[in-house]
């Protein structure tokens, strides 16, 4: 009997000391925590921070430019304003980024370039499809820039630069060889009443008179 009350004792004793050693284990994992001690996350806590920072700066700084950035186009976009104004007169087209005056007085073509110069500009270059087409929607019987007076075949431009691409009427220039009055064809009209914009140009005699297109761009204004 008093070996059965012994055993159980010692049975007893031993559940007490694993129950306090347990105990003792979980006081000890809760003290000491596997994780980083308290200089390392005082340390992850500082590079997080700056992180923020520097985010928070990279942002102040895309606004910044933005802001130089949007300033700077309405500064611009205001002197082209000005600009334009300033020669929004009446009698003046603007396309694209020059300006075009329709004269209203007959002269030859030497003279229709003469008051082109006067007004500050020139007779018009033809030099794309698109300014082709807006020549054409004017309607106008009128002087261009282009002549070959120099050297007859050789066709160019008032500023120099020789003829690449061509809009003529079907058959020209053919130089006036059916016409006595004027012999000799070596400026260029547009010619009004065509159904094809892009056929539209034809060879007069330069002593005959007709209206002009003045062309004047941004680059020449002052």
């Amino acid at each position: 009997m008093d070996d059965y009350v012994n055993k159980e004792v010692v049975e007893i004793d031993k559940v007490i000391e694993e129950n306090e050693n347990g105990a003792m284990r979980r006081v000890t994992t809760e003290t000491h925590p596997s994780g980083p001690d308290g200089s390392g996350r005082r340390l992850y806590g500082m590079v997080a921070v700056s992180f923020g920072m520097l985010c928070v700066l990279q942002v102040a700084l895309n606004i910044s430019l933005r802001l130089e950035s949007d300033c700077l186009t309405e500064e611009r976009d205001q002197k082209q304003r000005e600009k334009d104004e300033q020669f929004s007169i009446p009698g003046w087209n603007k396309f694209e980024s020059c300006w075009y005056f329709v004269s209203s007085e007959i002269k030859t073509w030497s003279e229709s370039r003469q008051d082109c110069v006067e007004r500050g500009a020139d007779l018009v270059i033809v030099n794309s499809r698109e300014k082709q087409r807006f020549l054409f929607a004017l309607n106008k019987r009128a002087w261009i820039g282009l002549t070959d007076r120099e050297t007859e075949g050789f066709w160019k431009w008032v500023d120099g630069t020789p003829l690449i691409t061509s809009y003529w009427i079907i058959d020209q220039p053919n130089n006036g060889q059916s016409v006595s009055t004027f012999p000799g064809e070596d400026c260029v009209v547009l010619q009004n009443g065509q159904d094809q914009p892009e056929k539209t140009w034809n060879d007069i005699n330069c002593a005959e008179k007709r209206i002009c297109i003045c062309e004047l761009c941004n680059n020449n204004l002052l």
